[in-house]
């Protein structure tokens, strides 16, 4: 699960590091919880992409700060909220693997399951809300700071990122992700969205 990013890197980040650019203001004041998920995505931004395997702690582990995957962004933003989706995933792994298709229990790894973007959707699915994937500015009331939302890139390669507090002139929020180094930026309609939730539930 490689997300490439569609510019040079370093243009790319120079470009958008500036997470006001391309607002239109501030959406309504997030809920306590939402607000430290979007605190905890904003504070990984210039972190650059690496989505490589390393064996980590279990619970509350993580890979070098420096650097992690676009799924990693959601990993640190609900940590920091208080909510450890390493633990929570492998628990639920363990305890309804139904809820995983594919999985096998012989092979769960503490390391890598929880940032896989297609496993988050799939403990979402079941422990989130689950809200629509249509982004327009009609709906914008529907899409909050805090959510998180997945994406199918090019060559069906998925993609993840946490919304921010921060909206464009359509009302529809920025987004905090990673695809070569973490920005905010405003890109919700750039891909296919196919997934959108909210926790707590």
């Amino acid at each position: 699960m490689v997300c490439f990013a569609r510019w040079d890197p370093v243009l790319r980040f120079y470009a958008h590091h500036a997470p006001v650019w391309g607002a239109k203001g501030y959406t309504e004041p997030p809920t306590d919880f939402a607000a430290k998920v979007v605190e905890g995505a904003r504070r990984q931004i210039g972190t650059v992409y690496d989505d490589g395997y390393a064996k980590i702690a279990y619970p509350g582990g993580d890979v070098s700060s420096d650097r992690g995957a676009c799924s990693d962004v959601v990993v640190r933003a609900l940590r920091h909220a208080g909510l450890d989706l390493q633990k929570l995933m492998h628990e639920d792994m363990v305890k309804s693997p139904s809820n995983y298709p594919g999985l096998s229990l012989t092979q769960l790894d503490t390391n890598i399951d929880h940032r896989r973007a297609r496993n988050q959707m799939h403990y979402l699915t079941c422990h989130g809300q689950v809200l629509t994937n249509e982004a327009s500015s009609a709906l914008s009331d529907q899409w909050l700071p805090g959510d998180l939302v997945y994406w199918r890139q090019w060559n069906d390669r998925l993609h993840v990122g946490v919304l921010s507090d921060r909206t464009n002139a359509d009302g529809l929020p920025l987004v905090i992700h990673n695809g070569s180094v973490c920005i905010e930026e405003d890109c919700l309609t750039d891909w296919d969205i196919i997934g959108h939730y909210r926790l707590p539930q």
